[in-house]
C-alpha cells in the first residue's frame, strides 16, 4: 500500500498549492513547446510546398511570381527575421529553460526534490481505502 509523501506533512498548505500549480504549470508550458514544435514542423512543412509552387510558377512561365517567392517570402521569417527554429532554440533555452530551473529549484527547497506530491497523496488515499488490492493485477470487481 503506498503511503503519503513525508514531505507533504513538512508543508504549509500555501506550499503545497504552490507546489501543485508550479507542477501543473510546468507541464503546460512543456504542452505549449511541443505546440511551438508542431508549428515549427508545419511550417518548415508549408514552406517546402510554397518552393515546389516556385518550381511550377517557373515551368508556366510566371517568372515574376516565382521571383517574388524565391526573393521575398521563402527567405523570411515568420516574426522579424526570425525563422521558426530560432524561435523555438530561443524558447527552449531561455524560457522554458528558466522556469524548469525555477520550478525545480523550489521543488528541492520544498520538497526534497519530490514531484507530484499531490498525486502522491491522492494515490495513497485511493490506495488506502480500497478493501482488496484488485487494483494490482488491473482485474476488476
Amino acid at each position: 500500500m503506498s503511503e503519503k509523501p513525508d514531505e507533504l506533512d513538512e508543508l504549509s498548505d500555501a506550499e503545497q498549492e504552490a507546489l501543485h500549480e508550479m507542477q501543473v504549470g510546468i507541464e503546460y508550458v512543456y504542452r505549449g513547446y511541443g505546440n511551438l514544435l508542431d508549428c515549427h514542423h508545419r511550417i518548415g512543412h508549408a514552406m517546402d510546398r510554397f518552393d515546389a509552387a516556385r518550381e511550377k510558377l517557373r515551368d508556366a512561365d510566371r517568372e515574376e511570381l516565382a521571383t517574388e517567392l524565391r526573393d521575398r517570402h521563402l527567405p523570411a521569417g515568420v516574426v522579424g527575421d526570425k525563422w521558426t527554429y530560432e524561435l523555438v532554440s530561443e524558447f527552449r533555452n531561455g524560457f522554458l529553460a528558466d522556469l524548469t530551473a525555477f520550478e525545480a529549484a523550489v521543488r528541492e527547497e520544498l520538497a526534497d526534490e519530490q514531484d507530484h506530491l499531490t498525486e502522491q497523496s491522492y494515490q495513497a488515499e485511493w490506495r488506502g481505502r480500497a478493501e482488496s488490492d484488485a487494483w494490482r493485477d488491473g482485474e476488476g470487481d
